[in-house]
Formats: C-alpha cells, structure tokens, sequence
C-alpha cells in the first residue's frame, strides 16, 4: 500500500481578467534504493500507479530511477561507472512500461552512456508518453563537487547548445509545457530564469540530496526547500521535486519532495524518511495571473546583466578554497 498526501486546486490570488484555466494534475514519488532490482521496480511502479490512480496526468521521478546513488565515493575502476543506453536501456524501458500500464506521462533519470574519451557519462532527465514514447530528454547542466557528491568523477556537464529545451505535451485540450533540468540545477536561478523564459509552465527537478558527510550536523532542506520556492515565486512557474529517501553509502536522503505553486505555496510536501506519493491539482493559468500583477519579465534589465555570463574564474581545490583565494568562483579583494 503506498501512501500518498494529495490536494486539490487551490484558487488563484490574483485572477487575471479574461484569461482560460488550464487544468491538470501532477504527481511525484518520493523512493528509496532497493539494492533488489526487482523489488526496486515494483516499488517504482506501485508508486507511479498510485499516482495515476489519484488522478496525475504526469509523474515525475527522483534522479538516477533505477540506481544507487554512486556519487558518495569517487570510482576506483572503470567497472564503479555503469552508464545505460538512452535509448533502449533499462531506464527507458521501465518507464516506457509504466507509462503505457497508467495512462500517463512518466517523467525519469538515469545515467546516460556516451562516447567521449575520458569515461565520463551524462546525467539525463527523459519523458515518455502515455503511448510509450520517449519525448523529452535533458542533460545535467551543473555538476556537484564536494563531499559525497563527487559527481564530477561520473557526469560531464550538459552541452551548453540548447541547454534549456521546453519540452511542449498535450494533455486531452490542454497545452503544456515542461522543464527537465536535474538537482543541482535546482541551486542556479539562472536555469528557473531562462527556462521561466522560453514560457516553460511546469519544471521537475529529479533530485538525489540528503547529508552532508563533512558536516553531519548541518540539515541544508530549509534552504532547498527555499530555494527553489524563490524561483517558482520569480518566475511563475509550477515546480515538483521528487527527492529520494533511505541511506545510501555514505548519504542518507531527506526526502521532503515538494509540489510548489507561482504563488510560492507548498501544495503537497512528504516527510523526510517515507516512501510516498504526493498528487496535485494546478491551474496553469496562475502563472498568467501571477505575471500580469508582478511583471518580472517585463521589467527586466538584461542590458546590466553582462556579469552573469563571465567565465568561471579561481577554479575550485581539492579542499574547498579557491587557487586564488577562499571562495572558489569569486575573485578575492
């Protein structure tokens, strides 16, 4: 029996005049990793099931479905990589599956295998229809560093051509279109900015995030959390972050995925150490009615943005600082 924390659609707080509701469900399921693959899978399915059965029209998934996080350490040998076809990979097909059995679109992740040279593979979101076909896919733009999230011994960075797709669906009359950036994606609101705009509606960020193994004491959820409320808040847009949950090597998970609004409220939020499915009910027309009163994109100064593209400068040590000075990424006065 899966649990599951649902809502029902909220009004808006700002109607605009004239404009069309658009409404539809979304829903996540909060996982964690059954070292069984079978196991793990049925899991996975009774959860995207639940989903459905409450109404979702699409689910999204935590970051790297099907695997263990392998991040936690850096790899010894080649054989501690093990990336997946996009195309006819396990991943791909499990979601295929899903999708076809609900009637949905079923949103995953995995660790894309790619022909590069060096051994490193790609971090990638894909979509799949309720017909089983794939629609979507995105690559991991920000690649994480430090203890426990070695990621950058595993994923390259996304390439910066097209880095931000929309990816438009349609749900029976309804339009919608959706972002697929990936956990630590989540942290830069410059990715919410330029998906918020090319007029994406809804943005998933499967995610993989928990302890901190050099600051066992520090509990960074209340920031994730607020983070990305910021970026729905700034830039209209409907945001689910389906988190994973359990301890894996040396990182335990703290769940807390999230369903968030324009309007910066939490429509369905899970605890920290439970499987769960959340489902919510939205009206796409919130963004509408959001933009029309605080006009964000509309005030916009792009001609004083020009330091948002500089390269990256003091390039990050093994410790943490900066080569030319404590903060990497910042030059120190």
């Amino acid at each position: 029996m899966v649990k599951l924390i649902s809502s029902s659609l909220e009004p808006s707080q700002c109607p605009a005049v004239g404009r069309v509701p658009r409404t539809l469900s979304i829903g996540l399921y909060q996982m964690k990793w059954y070292e069984d693959p079978d196991t793990h899978r049925e899991r996975l399915a009774a959860g995207i099931e639940a989903c459905a059965k409450a109404g979702a029209d699409i689910v999204f998934l935590p970051e790297l479905t099907l695997s263990r996080y392998p991040a936690d350490t850096r790899p010894e040998t080649p054989s501690d990589r093990e990336p997946e076809s996009l195309l006819d990979g396990p991943t791909v097909a499990f979601a295929k599956k899903a999708a076809i059995d609900n009637g949905v679109f079923v949103q995953a992740s995995l660790y894309e295998a790619v022909d590069r040279g060096d051994g490193l593979g790609f971090n990638t979101a894909i979509l799949v229809n309720a017909q089983g076909d794939l629609v979507a896919k995105t690559r991991k733009l920000h690649i994480p560093v430090t203890e426990g999230y070695f990621e950058d011994h595993y994923f390259a960075e996304g390439p910066s051509e097209t880095p931000y797709p929309v990816h438009t669906i349609r749900r029976g009359e309804t339009l919608i279109n959706v972002g697929l950036p990936t956990c630590w994606d989540e942290w830069f609101p410059e990715v919410a900015r330029s998906y918020g705009l090319q007029g994406a509606d809804i943005l998933s960020y499967p995610t993989a995030i928990g302890s901190e193994p050099d600051h066992p004491s520090f509990n960074t959820r209340p920031l994730w959390q607020k983070v990305i409320t910021g970026h729905a808040i700034a830039n209209g847009l409907f945001i689910a972050v389906p988190n994973r949950t359990g301890t894996e090597g040396l990182i335990t998970f703290y769940g807390g995925s999230f369903i968030v609004d324009p309007f910066g409220r939490i429509l369905a939020e899970a605890p920290e150490d439970e499987e769960v499915a959340l489902v919510a009910e939205i009206d796409i027309a919130h963004r509408q009615d959001w933009l029309q009163l605080f006009p964000f994109f509309g005030t916009r100064r792009p001609d004083t943005y020009a330091a948002l593209t500089n390269p990256r400068i003091n390039p990050r040590k093994e410790g943490g600082e900066g080569e030319m000075g404590p903060i990497p990424g910042l030059a120190w006065r």
